[in-house]
């Protein structure tokens, strides 16, 4: 059974100890910045997603919940091309993912800021040059001579401090905190000017506290800068105090999506019923 609730049916009471957060009728107004439909991808004969639907509208943080292999990886992979789509339709600022040549790949990647559970910092490198890798695709000619204009370190410096991180931008990445490195990866993205932010398990590997703060951070870029988040969590909690939808997946379909306010850890607890069976694909 799905849970589907109208985009436009007034809030129910938040969950208590949260904020009540729905999108702004801007937000619901405008059209989705990613559209998925029908959405199939299968690894030889094992169909990992299966007739999946998905829209993110601008300014909006929507949480993906399952259990390991249900599909969420997957269907983030899908939105930037990295997943086989055998069938439907997946649109992505403006980009059919599923007619793109080599070059248009790139330049959807470039458009998709991408935030891991692991930070894929650079270790030895300082905080500030792991920023500006997030401007390589447009450095041009300045990236092949092996430096980053003043602008470029200008904004990696406001970014710094708008995560802020600003009097760590000279430190070498690996003496970071957990939560510190989440947080420069963050500012990366968000040096790619980018117009979705895909963030896959960002804080599986933090303490609920350094989770909340970053996942706050997350939905206060969505709501500012009118960047679509799409997070994939795996603590209930977190996903009903910091998301604005829930979208769920099980065995590859989608189960439950629905306005954070309309659910509850009942509604969402039978995505996670068959949690031990779970697929290496999804990981």
């Amino acid at each position: 059974m799905t849970v589907s609730t109208p985009r436009l049916a007034p809030p129910a009471s938040a969950p208590e100890g949260s904020e009540e957060r729905t999108p702004t009728a801007e937000v619901r107004q405008a059209l989705p910045l990613v559209t998925v439909r029908g959405l199939q991808v299968a690894y030889d004969e094992n169909t990992v997603l299966d007739g999946v639907d998905l829209d993110l509208f601008p300014g909006e943080m929507v949480a993906l919940l399952g259990a390991s292999g249900s599909g969420k990886s997957t269907l983030m992979r899908s939105l930037t091309g990295f997943a086989p789509i055998s069938a439907g339709t997946v649109r992505v600022a403006g980009h059919d993912v599923t007619n793109l040549a080599r070059g248009e790949l790139r330049t959807l990647r470039s458009e998709v800021g991408q935030v891991f559970q692991q930070f894929n910092l650079i270790p030895r490198l300082s905080v500030m040059t792991n920023v500006l890798t997030g401007a390589l695709h447009g450095a041009g000619p300045i990236n092949l001579a092996g430096g980053f204009s003043t602008a470029h370190r200008r904004r990696a410096l406001e970014l710094l401090d708008r995560v802020g991180i600003a009097h760590k931008a000279s430190a070498p990445a690996r003496s970071l905190s957990g939560g510190q490195q989440q947080r420069v990866a963050i500012a990366r993205a968000l040096m790619q000017q980018p117009k979705v932010i895909l963030a896959d398990e960002p804080v599986a590997s933090l303490d609920p506290k350094l989770a909340g703060s970053v996942l706050e951070l997350l939905r206060e870029i969505a709501t500012q800068d009118g960047i679509p988040v799409l997070v994939s969590l795996h603590v209930l909690p977190l996903a009903l105090a910091h998301s604005d939808r829930i979208v769920g997946l099980r065995h590859g379909e989608m189960l439950v999506s629905g306005a954070t306010s309309q659910l509850d850890a009942a509604t969402l607890s039978p995505l996670y019923d068959d949690e031990e069976d779970g697929d290496d694909h999804d990981h």
